[in-house]
């Protein structure tokens, strides 16, 4: 018989061990949240298991046998080193949580949906992925890893650079009935889509000598100016990483071979006290590795 068998009911152990403590049966069922009948009940049943009486009855007074006060005391330093136990693994699991941030385009529409392939490698993490256009504090909210788009020049943290992207236009093959434009002077007649990212970069690249776009629509998120692209409103300048599952999808047809450098790079960033957590390490180097895969791809 195995030893498992031989333990007495876990709900017993735990009415009785209340019970000695409180001598008490009433104040024992308050704190498990049963009544009295029931902690009578299990104290009884563990009287008959183990062959002899753990408390003498007067009415509803009980006074706890010597023997069984020897017993609740063990019982109750077993209970506590369980309790150890159980917060010990309930601290491992927290330290296997990784908190990630990110720029909304990023998160979205390249991060996200090549989670899949770290949390299949790494089934044990909970990854928390938070998308915010807003600078935060990494180390004042909880956070192990920023995905940054920028200079690099992010104080207090450490930084690595991760690839820098391009910009190129896209569109609708549905846009005006798939009439779309031939070449870069063909642009004029057609309507382009604003972001907080200048197209007049492109437009000299492209050797096209027209002015930044005004007026109408500023679209702050590139996710919403990938929307409107794909809902044939326009021609978008977009950065590759952000418009790419969109290409690939035949939803948006990139237009013409010419690209301009983004004057910033994605950076990874973490707080100092984070670099060294296992989670942070294994989601780095998964990263770069997605990053070298994703390169090894035609812009």
């Amino acid at each position: 018989m195995s030893a498992s068998r031989r333990l007495p009911n876990f709900s017993a152990l735990r009415a009785f061990e209340a019970a000695a403590r409180h001598e008490n049966f009433s104040r024992a069922a308050e704190e498990l949240h049963l009544t009295h009948g029931a902690i009578s009940h299990q104290v009884r049943a563990l009287e008959e298991e183990l062959g002899r009486q753990l408390f003498v009855r007067n009415g509803r007074q009980v006074k706890i046998t010597s023997d069984a006060l020897r017993f609740a005391q063990f019982l109750g330093k077993s209970f506590a080193d369980i309790a150890i136990a159980a917060d010990a693994m309930r601290a491992a699991s927290i330290n296997q949580r990784l908190t990630v941030s990110s720029v909304p385009s990023v998160a979205a529409r390249w991060l996200a949906p090549r989670l899949g392939r770290f949390i299949e490698l790494y089934p044990d993490i909970e990854v928390v992925l938070q998308s915010s256009a807003q600078l935060q504090d990494l180390a004042r909210d909880g956070i192990d890893v920023g995905i940054r788009f920028g200079r690099g020049n992010y104080p207090g943290l450490v930084v690595e650079r991760l690839m820098g992207d391009v910009y190129y236009p896209v569109v609708s093959p549905h846009y005006r009935g798939g009439q779309l434009p031939a070449s870069p002077e063909d642009l004029r007649r057609h309507t382009l889509l604003r972001s907080v990212e200048p197209w007049s970069p492109w437009l000299r690249a492209a050797g096209v000598d027209l002015p930044e776009p005004a007026g109408g629509l500023l679209f702050d998120d590139l996710s919403l100016l990938i929307r409107s692209a794909v809902d044939g409103n326009g021609v978008a300048l977009v950065r590759h990483l952000v418009a790419v599952q969109e290409i690939a999808s035949g939803q948006l047809t990139r237009l013409f071979d010419i690209t301009t450098p983004c004057p910033d790079d994605y950076f990874f960033v973490s707080p100092p006290g984070s670099v060294g957590k296992p989670q942070v390490r294994a989601f780095r180097d998964w990263l770069l590795a997605e990053i070298a895969a994703f390169q090894r791809q035609p812009a």
